[in-house]
């Protein structure tokens, strides 16, 4: 029992079970799910799907936190995905063919990819700090966006894309299908392999690491990179479910949601561990090695 009450996750849980209870009192129909056309819908589908595009952000923020950083780029980067994906698919003749659909998001992920690797650049090369290195994006990726839109806010009608955002898989919301898939596949590398311990340990202590022979400065890109990505994926999820690129909104203030998110989740901000208990593949290995 005193092992649950110490877990970090203990009180976050605590905290949500609170909240279900007060909104199952104020709205008795808070828990109802109900399918229509095969769809599920309801309030707490609607959480998760809106929450989807904080959760991959977070997904890539905690390992940055976990190095001793901080992405402070990443609601501008969703600006600029949401704005190279638009502009895209309004030159192009057929808004709702699926390849130019593809095409716009290809482009929109390698232009993140660019920036991740800006982002690390700055902060694995240069020296400079990771606040200030992301806080120069943060500030320049608006005016990149608002560029990129020509200042106006860019209306979108594309079955395909639109499905990113609104759409439904099995039932269940795409932006939820995304959010899901981009977990399983962190947690994949980080616990079964030993990419998750070179992150802990680069965060831990970097000047040991190196020592160690770990070579910290592509980690540090590695990690940049990634969560650039996601970022540029959760811009593309809310462009979607908004059918508008808004240079000036999409992701405004999301990468504080997401601090805050990795934080409650149990990762410390002074980086190093950034699980409060490693996953049941991850202590299934350490017992079979």
């Amino acid at each position: 029992m005193s092992r649950v009450l110490t877990n970090r996750l203990f009180w976050p849980v605590v905290v949500l079970l609170a909240l279900f209870a007060v909104n199952l009192v104020a709205f008795p129909g808070f828990f109802a799910i109900e399918v229509k056309n095969g769809h599920l819908f309801g309030s707490l589908v609607d959480i998760v799907r809106n929450g989807a595009p904080t959760l991959i952000i977070a997904i890539g923020m905690t390992l940055v936190i976990a190095t001793r950083g901080i992405d402070l780029s990443v609601g501008a980067i969703c600006a600029i995905a949401g704005a190279i994906s638009c502009s895209i698919i309004l030159g192009s003749p057929d808004p709702g063919n699926v390849g130019t659909v593809v095409v716009a998001v290809i482009t929109a992920l390698l232009v993140a990819l660019v920036l991740g690797l800006w982002n690390g650049f700055l902060v694995a090369v240069i020296g400079v700090q990771p606040i200030i290195a992301t806080l120069v994006l943060m500030t320049a990726g608006r005016g990149i966006a608002m560029l990129i839109t020509e200042g106006q806010i860019l209306t979108v009608n594309s079955a395909p894309f639109k499905t990113l955002g609104s759409g439904f898989l099995f039932g269940i919301p795409v932006a939820v299908w995304i959010a899901a898939a981009i977990f399983a596949l962190a947690a994949l590398l980080t616990r079964r392999t030993a990419l998750g311990l070179f992150i802990e340990s680069v965060g831990i202590n970097p000047e040991a690491s190196r020592q160690a022979g770990l070579r910290s400065r592509g980690l540090l890109f590695s990690v940049y990179t990634f969560s650039a990505v996601c970022a540029a994926i959760a811009g593309l999820v809310l462009t979607s479910n908004q059918t508008a690129a808004d240079a000036n909104n999409t992701g405004l203030f999301i990468e504080l949601d997401a601090i805050l998110a990795v934080v409650i989740g149990g990762t410390s901000l002074a980086g190093g561990r950034y699980s409060s208990s490693a996953p049941w593949w991850a202590r299934s290995s350490s017992r079979r090695s």
